[in-house]
């Protein structure tokens, strides 16, 4: 039989947080390895919740590994401004510059930013080359509640597979809320880039309103993805199809079919938990 190694993926949001506490007060099984995959461009809110949290955990001798692969920020903004460097799509909403059309570039900021991060530190601590073939099975840990069954899915690496150690518990968010709350004193911010596209109105408005520097840093992008070299329609943030500069983010602006909800589509269980 194969020896299994168990990895939590934490993304620093209410539920991966209320699965690492969970394994710190005895709640679920201590993983071997708790791994955070760092995009670079999380709000400075979460960061210092990742901070406290990984301070809370270190209590009970447990350890975060943070790991990275590059900057999706800094990436995206050489690839225009400076016209090189690597280029990683993220879900931006596109306009056809003569009909107007909409719709949506395809996603690979999960997978490159997250994802393969995450994956090649297991094959690191487990003392595998690259494309070494790996004899452990990995149950990569994922916190998804019961009233996110849709996000649910088979990992498509085969020597990983997915739990869903919250899900299998009966949880729903409300209860990893409560968890963390109980543990913490409060509950962690919204884990995304400053920059996703799936954010919604509220979001785009907190931040526009709370957090300025940031939101002078989401504007800057989404003005220089505007007319890509690599892209023949127009990109943006928003997806209205309009300049976030000039968003009325107090309306809704929803014009894609509506098939965006919340974070239905978010990042494969990866972002936001």
């Amino acid at each position: 039989m194969k020896k299994e190694i168990n990895v939590l993926s934490l993304g620093a949001g209410t539920q991966s947080s209320a699965m690492a506490l969970m394994s710190a007060y005895g709640d679920l099984p201590r993983p071997d390895y708790i791994i955070f995959s760092d995009t670079g461009n999380e709000p400075k809110v979460v960061y210092k919740w990742l901070d406290d949290l990984e301070k809370e955990l270190n209590k009970h001798g447990l350890e975060v590994i943070r790991v990275n692969n590059g900057n999706i920020y800094d990436d995206i903004m050489n690839s225009v401004t400076v016209g090189e460097g690597r280029f990683v799509s993220m879900p931006f909403y596109t306009k056809n510059k003569e009909t107007g059309e909409k719709g949506m570039v395809s996603r690979q900021c999960t997978s490159e930013y997250k994802i393969v991060p995450i994956h090649r530190k297991v094959r690191e601590l487990l003392g595998y080359k690259p494309r070494q073939r790996i004899k452990e099975n990995v149950n990569m840990w994922q916190g998804i509640t019961i009233d996110e069954i849709t996000r649910i899915r088979e990992s498509q690496t085969r020597w990983i597979t997915n739990k869903y150690p919250l899900f299998e518990k009966g949880m729903d968010r409300q209860d990893a809320i409560n968890y963390v709350r109980d543990k913490m004193g409060r509950i962690p911010p919204q884990s995304s880039c400053i920059v996703c596209p799936f954010h919604n109105n509220d979001i785009w408005l907190d931040i526009k309103q709370n957090h300025p520097d940031e939101w002078e840093e989401a504007v800057k992008f989404d003005e220089a993805i505007r007319n890509h070299p690599r892209f023949d329609s127009e990109l943006y943030l928003h997806k209205s199809c309009i300049p976030l500069s000039e968003v009325d983010l107090q309306e809704d602006q929803m014009t894609l079919d509506d098939f965006i909800d919340g974070f239905e589509n978010e990042c494969m269980g990866m972002c936001g938990l």
